[in-house]
């Protein structure tokens, strides 16, 4: 009876601390709109029942009712795309396989039933894993390990796909406002192109000066239609990051203007101190070590024995007496490593652990670099943003505005005053540029701040700046 009494306590043990190492995903997005707020505001939710659905889809009507801004836009895709709800939902799959690591394998239960001549016997054996019994608080340390890093991996999908809608935002604001330029460099190209051709026609201009302007007409409505294919491509990029369906794409609506640059960049000091244990990716990177270690410590016992223990209880009846009797025992079966000794096994596990570790070990080196190259990034695209809104802008302004006071003088004829005008508006489309490439640099250095590193962001803003200052020089 004792003996009954101690295997039920350590049984019920045994569940209660497997049930106590459970992690739910309710706790997984609460620390992902915890420790990535600037990224959530706090909304990231799972929507598992109709009644949520039904409100995410009225405040995605509420948000598309009006100019969708940036940080609408991350509230909506947050609410309303199907993709971040796949990677919520994918998270708690991880979760839960991290929880049945946790939980021990059920016990076998046995019946055997035989007879011979007059005696009937019955066999009962309850048998179960005892290495699996000796190592559940390790088990309970792996899956609490797996938990972990199944919740920094759900944060830093979340904080990759906000950054996505980020800078698609970006991009679609800054070709919608690129494509009102193009638009009046047409115009101003097609009415030179027409004013040319009347004036060679009353004898006024030459064949090559009309052809001239007209060149630059065709090379103008190519280049509106480029702009207006790239404002759709940027569009419906937009579109697909924010999840929205074909009744909602139709409503939306963005700003004429991409928002005014900061007052002042950020500093570098303040991104460099993020460089710490803090970050994502060296988050994830230790939670990966640590879990290689410790399932390296529950896996080496299992390529040396493998060990089942089993209590066992018959009942013999003899019909020819008319007796019954009982007997009890235990059982083990051990596999004995006579052909496999797990040399393989050990080495695949000490493997595992030397890549964990050098992999950690890189990451934490890389993380100072990133962030260094993705400031450069940011504050480079800063420095030539405001470089054009301050003084290459301005200037052409006041050229185009001296050059009106010479067209009205009768100093200078329609057609310089024209080019003025388009080299004006030509400028300001690098500027804009200039400015859309800050802000992508400026979403790419938020990720990779959080350890999260963009590097097509980075590369973008720099490609980019060196694109728009290329066409100024030009």
């Amino acid at each position: 009876m004792k003996r009954a009494l101690r295997s039920t306590a350590v049984a019920a043990a045994a569940v209660f601390l497997a049930g106590c190492a459970s992690v739910g995903i309710d706790e997984a997005l609460k620390d992902t709109n915890t420790h990535a707020q600037r990224f959530t505001g706090g909304n990231l939710a799972l929507s598992r029942t109709p009644e949520q659905r039904d409100r995410r889809a009225e405040l995605a009507q509420q948000l598309l009712a009006t100019p969708l801004s940036q940080d609408d836009a991350v509230q909506l895709a947050l609410t309303n795309s199907p993709a971040v709800q796949a990677l919520m939902a994918q998270s708690w799959v991880d979760i839960a396989a991290a929880n049945q690591t946790s939980r021990l394998p059920n016990p076998i239960f046995t019946f055997e039933r035989m007879r011979l001549n007059s005696e009937l016997e019955l066999g009962r054996l309850l048998s179960f894993g005892l290495v699996d019994l000796i190592l559940l608080p390790q088990r309970l340390s792996i899956s609490r390990s797996q938990a972990h890093q199944a919740k920094l991996q759900l944060t830093g999908a979340v904080v990759d796909h906000v950054t996505q809608v980020r800078q698609a935002w970006v991009r679609a604001v800054a070709a919608q406002q690129s494509l009102h330029y193009a638009e009046q460099v047409n115009t101003s190209a097609q009415a030179s192109a027409e004013l040319a051709r009347r004036m060679q026609r009353i004898g006024n201009f030459s064949k090559l000066q009309r052809a001239r302007q007209q060149v630059f007409y065709a090379d103008a409505t190519t280049q509106l239609a480029s702009a207006r294919h790239a404002t759709t491509a940027a569009r419906e990029e937009l579109i697909r990051a924010l999840g929205l369906d074909d009744a909602q794409a139709a409503k939306l609506a963005l700003p004429a203007r991409l928002p005014d640059l900061p007052k002042i960049p950020r500093e570098a000091k303040e991104v460099a101190a993020t460089a710490t244990e803090q970050r994502l990716d060296v988050q994830l990177a230790r939670a990966q070590l640590d879990l290689a270690g410790q399932s390296q410590g529950i896996s080496l016992l299992s390529t040396f024995i493998d060990v089942e223990a089993g209590a066992r209880r018959d009942t013999v009846f003899d019909n020819a007496e008319g007796s019954k009797s009982n007997r009890r025992g235990f059982e083990l079966d051990i596999r004995l490593p006579l052909f496999d000794g797990g040399s393989a096994q050990r080495d695949a596990l000490n493997a595992q652990s030397l890549a964990a570790a050098n992999r950690y070990d890189a990451t934490v080196r890389g993380a100072s670099s990133q962030l260094r190259e993705g400031y450069s990034a940011y504050r480079t695209a800063y420095d030539i943003a405001k470089h054009y809104r301050d003084e290459i802008v301005p200037l052409r302004q006041a050229m185009a505005d001296e050059n009106v006071l010479r067209y009205n003088g009768m100093l200078i004829g329609v057609f310089e005053l024209l080019a003025e005008a388009r080299d004006q508006i030509a400028a300001v489309t690098n500027a804009i540029n200039a400015q859309q490439q800050f802000w992508q640099a400026d979403a790419a250095l938020a990720a990779s701040v959080m350890g999260k590193p963009t590097a097509t962001g980075a590369a973008m803003a720099s490609s980019g700046s060196e694109g728009a200052s290329t066409g100024a020089a030009h």
